[in-house]
């Protein structure tokens, strides 16, 4: 298997409006991600994934871009990025930015001109088709709205939306439109950043002929067309391989038999993807369910391409909340999720608040969100003769504003996040959830997710080791060992808050093996019978 600097690198998220405000305005700022950097270094992460932060109308929080070269007045400046990019360089720590070409802001110029007519030369460059007897071309439905498609008066057409109205699509079937977003792609490369997460990337190539959906509620149809993997091996060629960067696609309803032409190393196409298997498809934690899609995906994957292991981001709920146990057990299931990620194979992504244990949070009311999804998605509820309260209460566990929630930095008014109004409420447990209190607790999360980065800086196993699931059978006891060289790592988790008992006798010899880390204190015996605390996590560690 080739080694890269990437395969070996963790990666911290920033969701910059959420992270820390130093201008007063109540969005965070590209200034407050580089006044935090050494908090990101001490961490021992090596990239850090910026969300979008180019000129926007900001519908969709950045993911609606109406200028690609230019930065959003609430983000900051071009200096600023400037000066983030030197800085973070200045402790070696990596940059990649999220970039969204499978859509635009309807307020681009592209579509401003696409729009003005038939006959304009950027006509092609977005997808209008006419309607059939007065309604839109077909039945699909998009990621936000019930209808993929919004009808434009002036020139008597239908445009293609696979999310907001405000989001239409491009049409990658034009090569001027391509060439066009390769340029792009290129001047943030040679301005010195390291990759990019590309936002719906399994998108970019749709049905042909635009039939009609047998079951338009499931959307899956939009993404992994024939032609997506022509466009990114184009884009490849004519970008990626000229430069030394990492590139992880966002690809939706993929299996590992699809998954693997995405990051094969062979195919030239992107080094590494994020499919959704859990984070869309495993509302709540279902531990046989999740060992299922780590052994497919790794007898998919392994030794062709690079997976991702991830549990939350700034579109899903967040761990602890989602799939662990908030409150009692808050602190050990942060921790045990953590060491699964970390040893798991493939890349480990922290989201910001990760590694402190910060928790979901439910508002009162429906005004008090700002997901653009979930608002829409209320609307078609309420309309269609739910009552509003169940509406509220159906959407807020997987309510993207879960994750949204200002960074706590401190018990301090808004949590330290802003001196302003916040663009969104800060979560009320603030003032027991903080970076301040962790960084003052060595048995904190923070320190934990510290000691689980350097020991994979540490051992290659964690990184390039095989991986074998043992005692599969169990139903609340997760337990892997991964081999390489002259390292044997061994995984053991219980995902329950009840304490359960595992014979290794015939699969695993611990004698002889280190007691990495856990989340409890360590008895330091060696026996093939082990007792497992409430969510207890041990990682052992073997080495010839």
């Amino acid at each position: 298997m080739m080694k890269t600097w990437w395969k070996e690198s963790v990666v911290y998220q920033v969701y910059w409006r959420s992270f820390l405000d130093t201008d007063g305005d109540g969005y965070g700022d590209l200034r407050g991600v580089i006044e935090k950097l050494d908090y990101i270094k001490t961490l021992g992460v090596d990239v850090i994934w910026i969300n979008p932060f180019y000129v926007s109308p900001d519908k969709d929080n950045g993911y609606d871009i109406s200028d690609y070269y230019s930065i959003m007045p609430k983000a900051g400046t071009m200096e600023d990025f400037d000066e983030l990019l030197a800085e973070a360089k200045k402790r070696g720590l990596k940059i990649i930015m999220d970039l969204v070409v499978n859509h635009t802001s309807n307020q681009h110029p592209w579509f401003i001109e696409s729009k003005s007519s038939k006959d304009n030369p950027k006509r092609d460059w977005y997808i209008w088709k006419d309607g059939k007897d007065g309604d839109p071309p077909n039945n699909w439905r998009s990621y936000f709205w019930p209808s993929a498609w919004e009808y434009d008066s002036n020139t008597e057409q239908y445009y293609f939306h696979s999310f907001a109205v405000e989001q239409p699509d491009l049409n990658w079937g034009n090569k001027e439109l391509r060439v066009a977003v390769y340029r792009m792609m290129h001047f943030w490369l040679k301005k010195g950043i390291d990759g990019f997460r590309l936002d719906a990337i399994a998108l970019l190539a749709k049905p042909a002929g635009f039939p009609d959906a047998e079951v338009p509620e499931q959307i899956n149809y939009l993404a992994n067309n024939p032609g997506v993997h022509d466009y990114l091996q184009e884009m490849n060629r004519e970008v990626f391989s000229q430069f030394d960067a990492l590139t992880v696609g966002e690809v939706a309803f993929v299996s590992p038999e699809e998954g693997v032409n995405y990051v094969d190393e062979s195919r030239g196409e992107l080094n590494s993807l994020f499919h959704f298997e859990v984070c869309d498809e495993m509302p709540e934690w279902d531990l046989k369910r999740f060992k299922d899609i780590q052994k497919r995906w790794y007898q998919g994957l392994w030794g062709k391409g690079w997976n991702s292991q991830f549990l939350n981001n700034h579109d899903h709920t967040r761990l602890v909340t989602r799939y662990g146990n908030d409150q009692e057990y808050r602190v050990e299931s942060a921790k045990l999720f953590a060491a699964m990620l970390h040893t798991l194979p493939g890349m480990p992504y922290i989201y910001q608040g990760e590694e402190i244990g910060m928790t979901g949070v439910r508002f009162e009311k429906i005004d008090d969100y700002e997901d653009i999804a979930m608002k829409n998605r209320y609307m078609e509820l309420t309309a269609g003769g739910l009552k509003p309260e169940d509406a509220l209460k159906l959407l807020q566990p997987l309510s993207r504003d879960n994750s949204r929630t200002p960074m706590q930095w401190d018990s301090s008014l808004n949590a330290g996040f802003t001196n302003g109004s916040p663009w969104i409420k800060v979560n009320p447990n603030y003032k027991d959830i903080n970076v301040e209190q962790a960084l003052k607790d060595q048995n904190s999360i923070f320190y934990f997710y510290k000691k689980l980065i350097s020991l994979r800086k540490s051992h290659p196993v964690f990184v390039y080791g095989d991986y074998k699931p043992l005692l599969e059978e169990l139903e609340e006891v997760y337990i892997y060992e991964r081999k390489y060289e002259q390292e044997s790592l061994l995984y053991i988790g219980n995902f329950s808050a009840t304490p359960q008992e595992v014979n290794l006798e015939s699969d695993y010899n611990v004698h002889g093996a280190k007691l990495l880390l856990t989340n409890y204190q360590a008895d330091g015996k060696q026996d093939s019978i082990i007792r497992l605390k409430p969510y207890e996590v041990r990682v052992y560690l073997k080495q010839k």
